[in-house]
């Protein structure tokens, strides 16, 4: 199968409600040209400087997302043109960005990752964390104005076992859930990002309204 009927199938497989975030990570910019003869105009990296060299190198209409774990030393150099960054898991990240936002005139979408797997390589805010985090951005004296959180990210374990994974996602949406009712100017939370190639029919049932697909469209890595 080709790039393009690969990412045909997908887009046809899910709801018009959930965006798909084609997942280009170390994949030739030939790959990605494919997949945006086919329509595609929302790519997900999770190194910044070669997704600054793809944004570089490819048209102006296409939308990046930050979706791996982000230094806080890196952001400087996403900030001109990042459309949204997923994994932001600590208020000293979301300062930087801002800060960097701030001096490119611009506001950035972030999403707060949240920690819901049972595995110590994930990264992302425990319930507790979450909640500091969204009381300090939409605190009337803070200087956040540069940010703007979108929604909640999320990754569940990487197991065949399919009732963790639901019981995971099944926590995210509720989570997700109870915060959906925040309305301020600079956090209103309308995406649900989890899903990836192995999971994302499961994490659509779920409620999820945003999937990172990579494998699936581009093979193997």
């Amino acid at each position: 199968m080709s790039i393009q009927n690969n990412l045909r199938s997908i887009q046809a497989s899910i709801p018009k409600n959930v965006t798909l975030v084609a997942v280009s990570k170390t994949k030739p910019v030939s790959d990605l040209m494919e997949a945006y003869e086919a329509g595609q105009r929302i790519f997900g990296e999770n190194k910044i400087q070669e997704m600054t060299d793809k944004w570089e190198a490819m048209p102006k209409d296409i939308q990046w997302h930050m979706i791996g774990h982000v230094q806080t030393n890196k952001v400087k150099y996403m900030a001109p043109y990042v459309s949204l960054i997923h994994g932001v898991d600590s208020l000293k990240l979301l300062q930087e960005i801002n800060k960097q936002a701030q001096k490119n005139n611009r506001v950035i979408d972030c999403l707060l990752q949240v920690y819901i797997a049972e595995e110590e390589s994930k990264f992302g805010l425990d319930e507790e964390e979450l909640s500091e985090v969204l009381k300090q951005v939409q605190h009337d004296k803070n200087e956040l104005n540069h940010i703007r959180i979108v929604g909640l990210m999320g990754m569940a374990t990487f197991t065949n076992n399919q009732i963790q994974v639901k019981k995971e996602f099944s926590r995210l949406k509720t989570i997700f859930d109870h915060y959906s009712t925040l309305n301020s100017k600079n956090c209103q939370l309308n995406i649900l990002s989890m899903g990836m190639s192995g999971d994302y029919t499961l994490a659509i049932e779920y409620g999820s309204t945003m999937v990172r697909i990579g494998s699936s469209i581009f093979g193997g890595r």
